[in-house]
């Protein structure tokens, strides 16, 4: 999937139909595969309707899809585009988040990826995404490596709390310095952050969430760090 092809992968996401769905039987909340049609040909996605969402003690019901579409268009305003195409859209069962899917082998996860160097910038930038997005559920099984080498971060509903929720399994750089050429890339990218986050994620998110979104960037840049644990619990479950 090439970058330059989000925009239309995104208009035939929110125009095609819905031909089938099939459940995604392991998910806790309700998952499909999509399969969709448009003069482009077939189209597969992974479609999480609102209604399937179970309840959450920290987190506003009816939400995570909306959550689903931020990560999308939170990593496009930073320039790391390492969430597939995600729109909002009306399914077979009800309003809820649309996501182009990622073929991909699922035993190529973030624990097989991270013993592979060339991958390494792929996850560190993921790695200050996650912090930015404060998600609490990045789970190895999470990251998909397509067969171009490209890493993709799926299953973003756990995100923009506005309170710190961090939960990852990627912690390798804990701590250490920003290369100087990731650290360039923040700063251009909170920049952004800083001018263009409420038109971005209006809509999807409170304004305290998209406050602290802008903050947790700006934490980044000052500190010139990789994020380090938390004190409360610091890692998923399961980790993949």
């Amino acid at each position: 999937m090439d970058v330059a092809d989000f925009r239309v992968i995104e208009e035939r996401l929110e125009t095609a139909a819905f031909l089938d769905c099939r459940p995604v039987w392991y998910s806790s909340n309700y998952v499909f595969l999509a399969r969709l049609q448009d003069p482009a040909g077939e189209l597969l996605a992974i479609y999480k309707p609102r209604d399937g969402e179970a309840p959450l003690w920290d987190f506003p019901a009816g939400t995570l899809y909306r959550r689903e579409v931020a990560a999308f268009r939170l990593a496009n305003l930073l320039g790391w585009q390492l969430v597939p195409p995600t729109v909002v859209r009306e399914g077979p069962s009800g309003v809820g988040s649309l996501q182009v899917f990622v073929h991909h082998d699922p035993q190529q996860h973030y624990f097989v990826q991270r013993e592979n160097p060339s991958l390494w910038p792929q996850l560190q930038r993921l790695c200050l995404f996650d912090f930015v997005a404060n998600n609490a559920d990045r789970k190895g099984g999470h990251c998909l490596l397509d067969e171009s080498g490209r890493i993709w971060a799926i299953d973003n509903g756990l995100c923009f709390n506005a309170q710190y929720k961090l939960r990852t399994v990627v912690w390798d750089w804990a701590g250490e310095p920003l290369p100087d050429w990731l650290a360039d890339e923040l700063r251009a990218a909170v920049d952004a952050l800083g001018r263009e986050a409420h038109a971005a994620l209006a809509g999807l998110l409170s304004d305290l969430e998209i406050e602290a979104v802008v903050r947790r960037g700006k934490q980044l840049v000052q500190a010139g760090r990789f994020p380090v644990p938390g004190e409360t619990r610091h890692y998923p479950w399961p980790l993949v």
